[in-house]
């Protein structure tokens, strides 16, 4: 059956309905009030008289809205399809019933390793956050202030307002994202040069981006051992024997701040990590005032 450029096709044959289910009349056709439809053998009504229009009271043909694509809603802010919890402060680890010893190895924590240039901070801290039996991840504050590269505030020639404001972003930056870490279940180990009689590098910035959770730990190791690794560095990272021995001397200031200390003039690397265990295994029990 042949159809008129432009009609509309005859709907599909549906259950139920005969021959004489009603089509649309092809273009063209006679219809309207007082047309008998094709085949119609009856009386014809008589079309009811309506009055002309005039052109310029006749109705605007109307014409249909144009159909555009609905925009999808905004994606929520995931990483691919896995939604990730917001940080937030990192709250004071739980201690363990009375009869359970601490196993930090296998406890989510934040920890903050503290010491002198040439205490073995970065080694240890690596060295500790791969053998551990959760993930944890390794945060250093001289990788991150060195995320800058020109216009490095470089803090050995000099301290002012530009190394300062650089120091307190990097610090800023890496509780940030140990804050992300642990709020993921991803434990963060961090390190930093903090001293216990300058404010502006002191502890309350840590505590303050970290959270009240974050467990301090110092390695201070003997002033001849922080000088021979010392010699073994290069680039900006190297100091002066007469800038490391001062850093050492203002160092000691945590004796007595009720921190805990390692010594580990005399321990290699895993050595220190042992000590690092149980150290965390007693602040896990009795977290330190600070």
């Amino acid at each position: 059956m042949q159809h008129a450029v432009g009609s509309p096709l005859p709907p599909p044959h549906q259950q139920g309905h005969g021959p004489h289910t009603t089509w649309a009349p092809a273009a063209g056709a006679p219809q309207g009030p007082g047309v008998p439809p094709p085949g119609f053998a009856g009386p014809v009504p008589p079309a009811p008289l309506t009055p002309p229009v005039p052109p310029s009271q006749a109705p605007a043909p109307q014409h249909p809205a144009p159909r555009h694509p609905v925009s999808p809603p905004p994606a929520p802010d995931v990483s691919g399809h896995v939604t990730l919890p917001p940080g937030g402060p990192v709250g004071v680890p739980a201690a363990p019933p009375h009869m359970t010893a601490p196993d930090p190895s296998g406890t989510t924590l934040a920890v903050l390793l503290i010491g002198p240039a040439g205490a073995g901070k970065t080694s240890v801290a690596k060295y500790w956050a791969d053998h551990r039996r959760v993930p944890t991840a390794h945060i250093s504050l001289d990788d991150v202030r060195e995320w800058v590269r020109s216009g490095f505030a470089d803090p050995q020639t000099g301290w002012n307002d530009h190394s300062e404001a650089q120091y307190r972003l990097a610090r800023r930056t890496c509780g940030f994202a140990a804050r992300n870490f642990l709020a993921n279940g991803i434990s963060c180990i961090l390190d930093d040069a903090v001293f216990p009689d300058r404010p502006v590098v002191g502890l309350g910035g840590w505590k303050r981006h970290v959270g009240p959770g974050l467990l301090p730990v110092v390695l201070l190791p003997g002033l001849d051992i922080v000088l021979e690794r010392n010699a073994e560095r290069s680039g900006n990272r190297r100091l002066t024997d007469e800038e490391v021995a001062r850093i050492h001397g203002r160092m000691a200031g945590w004796y007595g701040s009720g921190l805990p200390i390692i010594d580990n003039s005399q321990l290699d690397v895993p050595g220190t990590a042992r000590v690092l265990d149980e150290v965390l295994a007693r602040a896990i029990a009795s977290p330190p005032n600070w």
